[in-house]
């Protein structure tokens, strides 16, 4: 139109702001988003509401679908927004952002030469980037080999490689086929309730660039230390001596770069990293975070009997925040009612603040039923497997998933819950006025 435009403000529930490029109409755009009040939330959430069954909650969400919608820390991004964008990428960080995560999260692992990069695990490249279709293959703790194919064992290990050599791997959804015969054939395998849309861009991230994203976002952080892979090539120890001061690298990051211990959460699965922060970097370990993974040693979150140690043992020992999986979280009555588990109120009688996860990382199409065990008795799903109870289903579509939400909320009181697609926790969050 021969009209050079510089700024456009777009009203709407916010304000996007466009800024025109160095040349003008008909020319590049830089468009600058709002991070802390611009959300878009997306189709999904309204769809599971639509779908919910005729109840007050779904009334009240209903009375929310024009917003407006607003950053929470609510809403966790697990990984970033997982369910679609590859894990840890710069692509699935922005992604999770968008739809309003407060809070996000970079697993922590490690390279060869001691630097701090988001990943989920130590030795997963093989299934969250492009490693073995790239000469970095052979650098692997256990190589895809060509000649006799072994889909079950390859390894491929952040500590494997330097991070030159990591930052030039790209990030794909984390997958892989069982049957593969080729490289090619193994780094497919996308779920089928996921996609492989977005995989054309993953920009790996080390620790600190998460950092200086996560502040252009304006969010919070909740970095996770993974824990060591004992089959892997190269060791913790190796690389710094001990894990006492791979937890302590983690948190330097933080302070080298200026940010409040009040904004970050430290997390670990293991208790003894939880119990160092507290011990010797208090302003961090004031709101560490204990994930619980005590479900693999035989708790039963409905009797306090199996808690050991007990919750009034961990706050004792400095610990304020625990994270166990959702379905610990929770049970199902014989009327089909969902209420908080016998965890969940031995953790709040102790004074624990409770994060949970992981939202939106089940397929519930179907409900949460995914069969009958050898004696008969109801399977779920795994973060669902609280809807066990023979005498009556709780969670039939994937919908019910904000029953769950909603018990998690306001009868558990957690302080917020990890999502593989944040958008969905965020609508809940702004409607309830979290």
């Amino acid at each position: 139109m021969g009209l050079c435009v510089k700024t456009l403000k777009v009203l709407t529930a916010t304000v996007l702001t466009v800024v025109a490029g160095s040349a003008c109409a008909g020319k590049h755009w830089d468009w600058q988003w709002d991070w802390k009040n611009n959300i878009d939330l997306g189709p999904r959430p309204t769809f599971l509401v639509e779908g919910m069954e005729e109840s007050h909650l779904k009334r009240r969400l209903e009375s929310c679908k024009n917003g407006p919608f607003y950053k929470t820390d609510f809403s966790i991004g697990h990984r970033g927004a997982p369910m679609q964008f590859p894990e840890h990428t710069k692509e699935s960080y922005v992604a999770a952002a968008k739809m309003g995560a407060g809070i996000l999260e970079c697993d922590v692992s490690f390279t060869s030469d001691g630097e701090l990069v988001c990943r989920h695990a130590q030795c997963d490249l093989h299934t969250t980037t492009n490693i073995i279709l790239t000469d970095l293959n052979d650098q692997c703790s256990v190589p895809w080999n060509a000649d006799m194919p072994n889909p079950e064992s390859v390894k491929c290990c952040t500590s494997d490689i330097t991070l030159a050599e990591f930052k030039t791997l790209e990030g794909k959804m984390d997958s892989f086929n069982q049957a593969a015969t080729t490289a090619e054939e193994f780094v497919g395998g996308v779920a089928d309730w996921r996609t492989g849309l977005y995989e054309s861009r993953g920009t790996l991230l080390t620790h600190t660039e998460s950092i200086k994203l996560f502040q252009k976002l304006g969010a919070k952080f909740t970095p996770e230390l993974k824990g060591p892979d004992r089959a892997a090539r190269l060791q913790v120890e190796d690389v710094f001596g001990s894990q006492a001061n791979y937890a302590q690298k983690l948190a330097d990051e933080y302070r080298q770069a200026g940010v409040s211990p009040h904004n970050v959460w430290l997390q670990s699965f293991n208790l003894e990293d939880v119990k160092y922060w507290i011990e010797k970097e208090p302003s961090f370990g004031r709101q560490a975070v204990y994930l619980d993974d005590r479900y693999g040693s035989g708790i039963n979150p409905n009797d306090p009997s199996t808690f050991s140690p007990s919750m009034k043992e961990l706050a004792d020992q400095g610990v304020e925040i625990i994270a166990p999986p959702l379905w610990m979280l929770l049970k199902v009555t014989d009327n089909g009612k969902i209420v908080p588990s016998a965890y969940a109120r031995a953790a709040r009688k102790a004074g624990l603040g409770i994060i949970t996860w992981t939202f939106e990382r089940s397929d519930l199409r179907n409900g949460s039923r995914t069969g009958v065990d050898e004696n008969g008795n109801p399977v779920a799903t795994w973060y669902y497997q609280f809807d066990v109870n023979p005498n009556a289903q709780a969670i039939n579509t994937d919908s019910d998933m904000y029953k769950a939400l909603h018990v998690l909320a306001k009868d558990v009181k957690i302080l917020g819950i990890f999502s593989d697609w944040p958008a969905t926790v965020t609508y809940y969050a702004n409607c309830m006025g979290l």
